[in-house]
């Protein structure tokens, strides 16, 4: 090979960000970077100059292997396919050789051999293992108390409002107007825990991957009605009004019980956050393929750089907190998962001082095929919806 030409080939072994060794038909070498020196301690040991034999540099380098004889580490090589291997050594590193058969023509050229060091990448995947491992067992151990945890507070909650009921019915005696306020906040707190803590379990199920949609066809001016009748005691503010208007349109194929929770929830939040004598509006109407139903409020509004990161479990926007609003955060992140699984949207809009407004766009066919919970078919009543417009007191 002329000086020139050898002196390109070692340039380009040299410029490789691996040891490398090009080996010839004839099991000699024809060029060796650096690298590959140092990674094997040859300096000095072996004669490494063009034309030098291959056999002499085999022993030295698998005497790094901590693999047997019968690994696959042999440097001499005739073969026509390309290789790969990780290789532990006896010192602890981690190499990847990769076996290169170099052909023109038809005929060979020899064999380029590379060795890259990957010890760090596997300390760091080893480490990310571990990690993963760790932190599957953490959120097992977090499920499994949530769960335990929800079941144990739930039976004395159920008899705090059966109690309160019972309390309230005027054959036990009349109340007192101070003793009505009191049972009524008894009453409305024990249902916000008690709804906090139907959320906690939903969250559960859903890291489990275990929670399912019974689909049915869904008559959305009545699933939107009864929502805003039926909402919960604590988005029952009495200065603060809600406008239904629904335009008629064709039945949604989906979960009404999970679809009702998700409005639920978008009401309790409009109201929580809307100040006396302000305003609910619920509109929803078919656009093409989808239904689009939109919560707005005239309440404290989201900050525009929060209204993603509010759909994550525990996240809060700072106004929310900063204004000592209760709540765990639970309710939006459930709520988007349950509108994905029908293969809908769910975000976050309006103006920050001015009042929020979550849209969500539902598909009227339900999810495509493979992307929804489906489970069973139980629906609500079938044929076209009707709608129409209502006001009523939150």
């Amino acid at each position: 090979m002329p000086s020139e030409d050898r002196d390109r080939l070692q340039a380009v072994l040299e410029a490789l960000p691996a040891g490398a060794v090009l080996q010839s038909p004839a099991d000699e070498v024809l060029a060796v970077n650096t690298k590959f020196v140092r990674m094997f301690d040859l300096a000095g040991r072996v004669d490494l100059s063009p034309g030098s034999p291959m056999r002499a540099v085999v022993p030295l380098v698998r005497a790094f292997f901590a693999t047997g004889p019968g690994a696959p580490d042999e440097l001499q090589t005739r073969g026509h396919v390309h290789r790969t291997a990780e290789i532990p050594l006896t010192d602890g590193r981690v190499v990847r050789r990769e076996v290169e058969p170099l052909r023109h023509g038809g005929a060979s050229l020899g064999v380029l051999w590379v060795f890259q060091d990957i010890t760090e990448r596997k300390r760091r995947e080893h480490d990310l293992e571990r990690d993963n491992r760790a932190l599957t067992e953490l959120a097992r151990q977090r499920n499994a108390f949530t769960a335990a945890a929800s079941h144990e507070l739930r039976t004395p909650l159920t008899s705090i409002l059966s109690f309160c009921e019972l309390l309230a019915d005027p054959a036990f005696g009349a109340l007192t107007a101070d003793q009505r306020s009191f049972l009524d906040a008894v009453h409305r707190n024990a249902d916000r825990m008690q709804r906090v803590i139907t959320d906690l379990l939903l969250t559960t199920r859903m890291r489990a991957a275990a929670l399912e949609l019974e689909f049915g066809a869904v008559d959305v001016p009545g699933m939107l009605q009864e929502a805003v009748l039926d909402r919960p005691a604590s988005a029952k503010t009495p200065d603060v009004f809600t406008v239904l208007d629904c335009a008629p349109g064709p039945a949604l194929r989906g979960d009404r019980h999970r679809l009702q929770h998700v409005l639920g929830n978008l009401l309790e939040n409009a109201a929580k956050f809307t100040p006396p004598d302000g305003r609910i509006t619920v509109t929803a109407a078919p656009r093409d393929a989808y239904w689009e139903i939109e919560v707005a409020d005239t309440g404290i509004g989201i900050p525009e750089k929060y209204r993603e990161e509010i759909f994550t479990g525990f996240v809060r926007a700072p106004n929310a907190e900063d204004g000592g609003y209760p709540g765990t955060g639970l309710g939006l992140a459930i709520s988007r998962t349950v509108v994905q699984l029908h293969g809908g949207t769910l975000t976050a809009g309006g103006t920050e001082g001015e009042g929020a407004a979550f849209l969500i766009r539902l598909p009227v066919g339900g999810p495509a095929e493979g992307t929804g919970g489906e489970s069973g078919n139980a629906g609500d009543g079938g044929g076209a919806a009707s709608g129409g417009a209502a006001g009523v007191p939150a």
